[in-house]
């Protein structure tokens, strides 16, 4: 066993060469102590905790009592004291489908002909220049989520981790995505008349399906079970997902009359539904909280940006969860500034927010409300970790480590690479290097 201090200066040399590793090292057997540990679980906060990562999973949370007198590990990292968390999920955003916004030709997130159907993780980009600057900011995964076409339905979002590997997709196609509130032209109420009216059609085609599943059985001529039987289409199969609650819901909506009429289409289809923007939502918080609906907004908006958000405000993020109402913290924008969203968690907090609940709006809510196995320090899952050089909602603070499933993670990005190149000494004319 060997023992590693992580020295701020040698940082990007350990964790970029560490990030070349090939997939036979993975089941390198890492602990990481005397770190104070949020674990976003029942254990809270952990103070001279250590950690154990192998396999790509974390197998091991040890409170600085139960630590064992020795370790068996091939690598131990002493955290001395800093700060250990889970890595954070950003989410409403087109990273990986969009590089320069101006650009029309780097943009996948959004297509006129797109429905419920599409795919937009097809296009990800696992090799963006944006995601290793995401990851400078803590961020371990994202939930992207394409803007989709002109209808209701504008597609599906999907989830991938930050790794910068080709096969960093996650899961495709895990949550439905709709787009409501007002219009240049004509009325809102098309858009959730429509809505309800897919949903309806989808649930009647459903049992009629399972009408003739049941008659299948009963029927004696191989012929007619052929005929009965119908495969459904791709449409109709997102729709039964979203019956089934085997899909979320991710709906746009700001106004508290659009979000009391979701509010109401959840509780007849049984949708798991979770409101996007929700500007309006502290009018409405009690009847969101007792319908469990998961709130996804920005912590930083503070200005109305239409007739549809004038309750926008810096204390939203705090008044719906005092309420009772879980909250993801999201910032908004494209695929640009990802990393600001532990600021935004701060300016959270610094409006009524407490800390770990903070903390939690950006990594377990999110991972509980899309099934994936991070967003806690618990055992047994993946081995998404962050360590800190401070506080991680301080502007000072640095990221010092990352792991992305037991793999650590180069800090590197090409702004990095950028200052490096044009502040070196040269012979060569200013901007310009060997």
């Amino acid at each position: 066993m060997k023992n590693i201090q992580l020295i701020t200066s040698l940082r990007y040399v350990l964790f970029g060469a560490l990030a070349l590793t090939t997939s036979a090292v993975q089941a390198e057997k890492i602990a990481i102590t005397n770190a104070t540990v949020y674990t976003v679980a029942e254990q809270g906060v952990l103070l001279q905790a250590t950690v154990v990562i192998e396999g790509g999973k974390i197998t091991a949370v040890y409170s600085k009592d139960d630590v064992p007198d020795s370790l068996n590990a091939d690598t131990i990292i002493d955290a001395k004291g800093r700060i250990l968390t889970p890595g954070f999920i950003a989410t409403k955003n087109l990273l990986g489908l969009v590089e320069v916004g101006a650009v029309s030709a780097t943009r996948d997130g959004s297509d006129k002909k797109a429905d419920l159907t599409f795919d937009a993780s097809l296009a990800f980009n696992p090799k963006s220049s944006l995601i290793p600057y995401a990851r400078k900011g803590g961020i371990t995964s994202n939930l992207v989520m394409p803007h989709g076409g002109e209808k209701v339905f504008t597609g599906q979002s999907f989830v991938v981790n930050l790794s910068g590997e080709f096969d960093s997709v996650i899961v495709s196609q895990n949550a439905v995505i709709v787009s409501l509130g007002s219009t240049r032209k004509g009325s809102r109420a098309v858009k959730l008349q429509t809505l309800s009216n897919e949903l309806e059609d989808a649930q009647k085609s459903l049992a009629k399906a399972e009408k003739a599943k049941a008659k299948k059985k009963k029927s004696q001529g191989k012929d007619k079970e052929e005929k009965e039987a119908k495969t459904p289409s791709r449409a109709e199969q997102v729709m039964y997902a979203l019956l089934s609650g085997e899909k979320p819901l991710l709906a746009y909506a700001d106004r508290a009359t659009d979000i009391l009429a979701l509010l109401k289409i959840k509780q007849k289809y049984n949708l798991d539904l979770i409101l996007v923007g929700a500007s309006d939502a502290v009018l409405v918080s009690e009847e969101i909280a007792k319908a469990k609906v998961t709130v996804m907004m920005s912590a930083i908006d503070n200005l109305p940006t239409s007739f549809d958000s004038l309750h926008t405000s810096l204390a939203n993020v705090a008044i719906l969860s005092k309420a009772g109402v879980t909250v993801i913290i999201t910032n908004s924008g494209e695929s640009h500034n990802i990393n600001q969203l532990r600021f935004d968690a701060g300016v959270a907090i610094a409006n009524g927010l407490a800390e770990t609940t903070a903390l939690a709006a950006i990594t377990a809510n999110v991972a509980d409300s899309f099934n994936l196995n991070s967003g806690r320090i618990v055992v047994g899952k993946n081995a998404d970790l962050v360590l800190w050089s401070s506080d991680p909602f301080e502007i000072s603070t640095k990221v010092d480590a990352m792991w992305i499933n037991g793999n650590a993670m180069s800090l590197t990005s090409r702004q990095d690479a950028l200052r490096q190149r044009y502040t070196a000494d040269t012979n060569m004319p200013r901007a310009y290097t060997k």
